[in-house]
């Protein structure tokens, strides 16, 4: 119809929601914003998802008061509906059953074997309905030695190797800034359900999708993995230093820091005619540069502090060597960059302090099926009546 909003990708599809904390959040939010019902299941013997506790920052309501959202929850809940149902009671399990009825997908971050005790691992429920497509997110997989330890985002940054590439050279190993495990493992259970659903409507044939924290994480250690798979030498912490291109790092100037990423050899002269550096042959190569690296930082450092940020960046700018600065979240989130893309969306949320919610904006752009920003994250049990009437209870005749 003229003049209506566009559909989402995934208009239509039913997705049941029954995990928390970060990485099954992170798959069941993406597909909301591509249009999905999803339907967040959540216990009301523990307040809901632990993420709502997570402080020390919350939304408050109008008398002052924080609320059931933190800040932590409402990064991976947008698009869903909040029920509050009792797995471990029978009509806790009938409840999830109906829902499992209608949905495309139903997908879990229990330990495993979690929930056969209930009849709502994958065999239980694609017995009674094949084409279902379940998803299960633990911390080191369905099987192997580790399958019962509990999975933490910092216990699969460790196990899986991020930690030892992390940190200046002399310091100690160290995470990433943010839960990046749990991150990527829900992206990559994202593209497992899409790509299990497209298998589902050529076939009819539903299947488990299953994956782990630590499986995921390694598959993102990326160059440094096939580094050391190829040659056999351990990789090790360079700070903010690139294993395979130099210079590739952060650089002190007068006033501050710059980043530099010289990505070629043209690159590398051009920076050297604006900086006033020799071109030796030393330095002619990536290669050269990689073999003769400390060398080379001890040339350019110098140099560099005598520059004042801005203008070092304004003259790296005019002849397209790669350079940047170094923001804080706010100078990220606030730029005319962010503003510009979307990075930051504002949605109505009834009874709280002005009104609405500030978050962070799916970085995904369609040019037919727009991602959307249908519901703010929800409150603890908030949509239980409605999804009972509208998806379980029996209608009259």
């Amino acid at each position: 119809m003229a003049g209506s909003e566009p559909k989402g990708a995934l208009d239509g599809l039913f997705v049941l929601d029954l995990t928390r904390i970060l990485a099954g959040p992170t798959a069941t939010q993406m597909l909301g914003d591509l249009g999905a019902t999803v339907i967040k299941v959540e216990n009301p013997g523990s307040g809901g998802d632990d993420t709502r506790a997570w402080g020390p920052t919350f939304v408050r309501g109008k008398d002052g008061q924080k609320t059931d959202l933190s800040a932590y929850f409402m990064a991976a809940n947008r698009n869903k509906r909040s029920i509050a149902v009792d797995i471990a009671k029978p009509e806790g399990q009938q409840i999830i059953r109906a829902l499992a009825a209608r949905a495309d997908v139903v997908i879990e971050n229990f330990k495993p074997d979690g929930l056969k005790k209930y009849g709502l691992d994958h065999a239980s429920l694609r017995a009674a309905h094949p084409g279902l497509v379940y998803c299960s997110i633990s911390g080191y997989g369905q099987t192997g030695p580790n399958r019962a330890l509990p999975g933490y985002d910092l216990m699969a940054q460790g196990y899986g190797g991020i930690m030892s590439l992390t940190g200046e050279p002399a310091g100690a190993p160290m995470k990433v800034g943010v839960g990046i495990a749990d991150v990527m493992c829900g992206m990559y259970a994202t593209i497992g359900v899409l790509a299990a659903l497209r298998h589902r409507d050529a076939t009819g044939e539903g299947q488990h999708v299953e994956l782990a924290l630590v499986d995921a994480q390694m598959a993102w250690l990326v160059n440094e993995g096939v580094n050391y798979l190829t040659s056999g030498t351990l990789p090790v912490r360079r700070g903010n230093a690139h294993s395979n291109i130099v210079p590739y790092d952060a650089f002190e100037c007068a006033d501050g820091h710059i980043l530099l990423a010289v990505g070629n050899d043209a690159q590398f002269a051009r920076f050297c005619d604006v900086i006033g550096l020799a071109l030796s042959p030393g330095f002619a190569t990536n290669m050269r540069r990689i073999e003769n690296r400390d060398a080379l930082m001890t040339a350019m450092q110098p140099i560099l502090k005598t520059w004042s940020r801005n203008d070092l960046l304004e003259a790296l700018h005019a002849v397209k060597v790669p350079a940047g600065p170094i923001h804080t979240v706010a100078e990220a989130l606030e730029s005319d960059q962010a503003q510009a893309r979307g990075a930051v969306q504002e949605m109505p949320l009834d009874g709280v302090e002005n009104d609405a919610v500030r978050l962070l904006g799916n970085p995904l752009k369609f040019s037919a099926t727009p991602v959307q920003y249908r519901r703010p994250p929800p409150h603890f049990g908030q949509d239980t009546q409605e999804v009972l009437e509208t998806w379980v209870l029996p209608k009259d005749p």
